[in-house]
């Protein structure tokens, strides 16, 4: 069975940093795009970060910029989205989806095709 399990969510104060995992089973993400996504009470659910399924290129949100890393670690079948300077505003349960993307990632959630079930990030001091 194909599945994405997030994990690295919690509670944590405004400026500090999170490290989120998406970890696969059932299938080997070397051949995946990943995406991470959010979405808050209220509001649909954007793009945040993504990466090529050889991790040579990734794509970013506004949002993301300078705050926020992606890696991937095949071996380990494995992708993470280290989050520092936290804001309020990044309060939202973040996703990880894949898809068999051979172009730049793209931020769109449409193109992916497998997703997780979320972990929950709330920035409050």
């Amino acid at each position: 069975q194909l599945q994405l399990v997030e994990s690295g969510g919690g509670l944590v104060q405004p400026g500090g940093s999170l490290r989120l995992s998406c970890a696969a089973s059932g299938f080997t993400l070397d051949y995946y795009a990943i995406g991470w996504f959010r979405q808050a009470p209220g509001k649909e659910r954007e793009g945040v970060y993504c990466i090529s399924s050889s991790g040579a290129s990734s794509n970013y949100a506004d949002s993301a910029k300078g705050r926020f890393t992606i890696s991937r670690d095949n071996a380990k079948n494995t992708v993470y989205l280290q989050m520092n300077s936290l804001k309020p505003e990044d309060t939202a349960i973040y996703y990880c989806a894949a898809g068999e993307i051979l172009t730049i990632c793209p931020l769109m959630a449409y193109r992916y095709d497998y997703w997780g079930q979320g972990t929950q990030v709330t920035v409050s001091s």
